[in-house]
């Protein structure tokens, strides 16, 4: 069975094919057209997955669309219906893009399709799962389980906002769900909005943010009564009701009611570019608090339903990985395995899995250590390819034939304190750089995570980066129960590596707190001691594990940060090409190209004409 599966036109659109059950090319669009987020139908995405795998249109046996335009058409009639006459503009404004876009969404399908190859339509079905149908396929068919509670949390699909379910073999029934405008995803993304940041791209900002409220100052805690109080209330199992005077999202194009959240929280919405304060820092920790607070109980409430020992979770919310490394510390289940492409990208696969197995009702081999080959399910680019981008750049670069050699150099290199642009094998499905597209540098230098933030991310300076560490020394470092390999897991580093710190810490200011030094590894140690983590396996990425192992030798740490290869507002990395362009945009020392090495001392000046500021929009 050859099944691709597409996700398109709300934000994150991916395309991916499976055969016989097996993931074998999956990509965003965003990485094609440079495009972050890019919404449009994944053109690009679906090419890249036919050439990967040699299949044609025509080989394929289904085409599936990750959820049911004709039900969330039905939700959007419903809320506007309900709310009249709230909204009539944003309801006028819709339907254009409703009728032209959505409900003729087959026939948008095939001509987009056509336009790719020529092929004969009588040779497949389309297929139409629902949208949290799509999230739990997507994470529970790649699991090493053989059942499983399944929890997938989001803004919205068609009605649903969150749901549990149960899987067993290869089916999946779904027991609970959770319907709009009742969402914890829109709950934090209306903070993300009120906060200055992008809803659908800043909520990890907010979640960055949030160790940096005061956990025993005034602010929090009047924050997190208000939002207990007045927003939302929380049943035991994890369902909410908001309230929605104070929301605007239901039937208008903004988060909130910004006067009555002003009046509630006692300033104003912060706009994008606005100094963060103390107050925005404590609004920031208390929602972030309650949505761990929401996850656990979902999660409980999943356990009791199915009474399974692991979960599988997906959807947006999913990608909160300080929620999921507290979920983790509570032992409800003996291990839980997340999708590392949990948003809509990810849909796209899980949509091809529920029809491979729900529909053609295929039976499912279970892959060690999972099915999602380290996530990377990207392009791969050859020797050839990166010496045309050399050619064409005029570049200098030596090509190493050892790369034991050459890691050996990268590791002095890193450990001279020097910022490496590396690039490496297939390009990684999900938000997340696992060492495929990556900028690495060294954990312990004191200033790498302002350098990072300022000189090359171009981004606000509070955010935090990850560690990528070698699977057999994480336990050195971090207070980890297990494995992390998608950078999904938040934990807190080992109190053998933290330092003293001042006794009005959590008093600081931000700026003060920022720079204050807290461990033997600052540059990935957040302001709460905490670290979110990826675990570098041999068996699923043996040239990281390699360059990894080189640090180790040359420092006895087998550790560096590891942030992704873009620019604030750029889409990671794709191609060569890409990769040489945002090194020479940035203030990078080195570039590593498969085996070649590229020194920016060497490369010809960069023209200063290329206005990427203005290209890439602030997120």
């Amino acid at each position: 069975m050859k099944i691709l599966g597409i996700s398109a036109y709300y934000h994150d659109s991916a395309a991916a094919i499976i055969g016989d059950g097996q993931v074998l090319a999956a990509a965003q669009e965003e990485r094609f057209t440079r495009i972050k987020h890019d919404p449009g139908f994944p053109t690009n995405a679906i090419r890249f997955c036919l050439s990967e795998t040699g299949f044609s249109l025509n080989n394929l046996d289904a085409v599936v669309f990750y959820d049911k335009p004709l039900l969330k058409f039905e939700r959007l009639l419903d809320t506007y219906y309900g709310f009249a006459p709230k909204g009539v503009s944003s309801f006028v404004a819709s339907m254009p893009v409703w009728v032209n876009e959505k409900l003729m969404l087959k026939r948008n399908i095939r001509r987009a399709l056509s336009e790719i190859e020529v092929y004969d339509r009588k040779k497949w079905r389309l297929y139409f799962p629902e949208h949290h149908l799509s999230h739990a396929a997507s994470s529970f068919y790649p699991s090493r389980f053989e059942e499983a509670a399944i929890l997938t949390i989001d803004g919205v699909g068609e009605w649903a906002t969150a749901s549990i379910g149960h899987g067993k073999g290869s089916k999946i029934k779904v027991l609970r769900e959770m319907h709009f405008p009742h969402s914890l995803g829109l709950l934090y993304s209306a903070f993300t909005y009120f906060l200055g940041f992008r809803v659908n791209s800043g909520e990890y900002k907010l979640m960055g943010l949030a160790p940096y409220g005061n956990p025993d100052g005034p602010g929090v805690q009047r924050f997190g009564k208000t939002i207990r109080e007045k927003l939302v209330k929380l049943k035991p199992d994890g369902s909410l009701w908001l309230d929605q005077q104070f929301f605007r999202y239901a039937t208008g194009l903004r988060m909130t009611k910004d006067q009555k959240w002003e009046t509630l929280f006692g300033f104003p919405r912060r706009n994008p570019e606005d100094e963060l304060e103390q107050h925005h820092c404590d609004l920031a920790w208390a929602i972030q608090n309650f949505t761990e607070e929401v996850v656990v109980a979902m999660a409980k409430e999943a356990k009791r339903l199915t009474g399974a020992d692991h979960l599988c979770m997906a959807g947006g919310v999913a990608l909160n990985c300080v929620a999921n490394g507290k979920l983790e510390l509570q032992n409800i289940f003996k291990e839980i395995y997340i999708q590392p492409a949990a948003g809509d990208a990810g849909g796209a696969l899980g949509a091809a899995l529920a029809v491979h197995h729900i529909v053609f009702d295929r039976p499912r081999e279970i892959q060690l250590p999972d099915g999602m080959q380290g996530s990377f399910l990207g392009p791969e680019y050859s020797d050839l390819e990166i010496q045309r981008t050399a050619r064409k750049y005029d570049a200098p670069c030596t090509h190493f034939s050892d790369f034991n050699q050459l890691t050996a150099k990268l590791a002095k290199l890193l450990n001279q304190g020097k910022i490496l642009g590396w690039f490496q094998g297939r390009m990684e499905f999900g938000p997340r750089a696992l060492g495929g597209r990556s900028i690495l540098g060294d954990p312990r230098n004191s200033d790498m995570q302002k350098t990072l933030n300022l000189k090359i991310k171009y981004r606000e300076s509070f955010r935090p980066f990850a560690p990528s560490v070698l699977e057999e020394s994480a336990s050195s470092f971090f207070d980890l129960p297990g494995k992390s390999p998608y950078m999904l897991l938040v934990h807190p580093v080992k109190q053998s590596q933290r330092k003293q710190v001042p006794e009005n810490y959590l008093n600081l200011p931000l700026r003060e707190k920022l720079y204050t030094l807290r461990s033997e590894i600052p540059a990935v140690t957040h302001i709460d001691f905490s670290a979110r983590i990826q675990t570098v396996s041999k068996e699923t990425n043996p040239r990281y594990h390699q360059l990894l192992s080189a640090f180790e030798q040359e420092t006895g740490c087998g550790m560096l940060v590891n942030t992704s290869f873009n620019v604030r507002g750029e889409p990671i990395v794709c191609t060569p090409e890409d990769a040489y362009r945002c090194f020479m945009r940035t203030e990078m020392d080195y570039l590593v190209l498969g085996n070649f090495l590229f020194d920016k001392r060497e490369q010809p000046k960069w023209d200063d004409t290329d206005h990427w500021q203005e290209t890439f929009k602030l997120d």
